[in-house]
């Protein structure tokens, strides 16, 4: 039995098991005993994972691939998880403890899987995982650069993000359009933000909704005093500023008066 990608799910099964080893391998193993893989197909990286000193469960919300899995991965299906990962509380299988995510994203709601792990940041000290090329060097993208947007930003006020290698669409069945890369997040020791975390992201949202306008423009409904107004910060366009400088920003809102 073969698993059909469906394309309503956004599945490109990975054909490569040295690719797949290598994704494995991105796993640092420190700080967690259990891995939960998004989105295992029919467990050509699952295979590899499961070879490692941690206890891995895996989300699956296709039932032809929660079938496959449950067939030929015997020890693993008691933590095969029949649900759709966004909707999923991690709570259930984790409890409160730590625990890293990998996997090979669906394109289609890899940026949504993102959100959540940042959500869940205080249970997540580890990320890692293939993406469409252009989401994960976003992700990974410094300011000064036209692809550094909102998903830069929020991921690295909390996590240290590296682009680690691209694949070329060949090694999937069936191939995407577009090449993809693999990327790891690694929690920073102090993920705590130093200004309130709901304006922090306001902030950083409303910033690059209008990014090719200056911050004292994009930033008007704050209702900003002159005097923070007057503040050379916003002559900038937010691609220019770093995470720090939108927390400092952020700090400097929440406390004009």
């Amino acid at each position: 039995m073969t698993v059909k990608a469906k394309k309503f799910l956004g599945q490109h099964f990975l054909n490569d098991e040295s690719i797949a080893e290598k994704i494995a391998d991105t796993l640092s193993l420190k700080g967690y005993k259990q891995v939960l893989e998004i989105g295992p197909g029919m467990g050509v990286l699952t295979k590899y994972i499961i070879k490692k000193p941690v206890t891995t469960h895996v989300i699956e919300i296709d039932p032809e691939s929660v079938e496959y899995l449950q067939a030929n991965f015997l020890n693993l299906a008691p933590r095969i998880i029949k649900e759709d990962v966004l909707k999923y509380d991690f709570s259930d299988a984790f409890g409160s403890d730590s625990f890293a995510i990998i996997g090979n994203f669906p394109y289609n709601i890899s940026t949504q899987i993102v959100f959540k792990t940042l959500e869940n940041r205080h249970q997540i000290p580890e990320f890692s995982g293939m993406f469409q090329k252009e989401v994960a060097q976003r992700i990974c993208q410094k300011e000064g650069s036209k692809v550094y947007g909102i998903l830069s930003v929020l991921v690295q006020a909390f996590y240290e993000a590296e682009y680690l290698f691209t694949v070329p669409p060949s090694v999937f069945i069936p191939p995407p359009k577009v090449e993809s890369g693999v990327l790891r997040l690694t929690r920073k020791v102090d993920y705590s933000l130093p200004c309130d975390e709901k304006l922090f992201f306001k902030v950083v949202k409303s910033a690059f909704q209008q990014r090719r306008k200056t911050l004292r423009n994009s930033l008007k409904t704050y209702n900003l005093s002159d005097n923070l107004k007057a503040n050379t910060i916003f002559d900038k366009r937010p691609e220019q500023l770093s995470v720090e400088a939108f927390i400092k920003l952020t700090t400097a809102i929440e406390t004009d008066h």
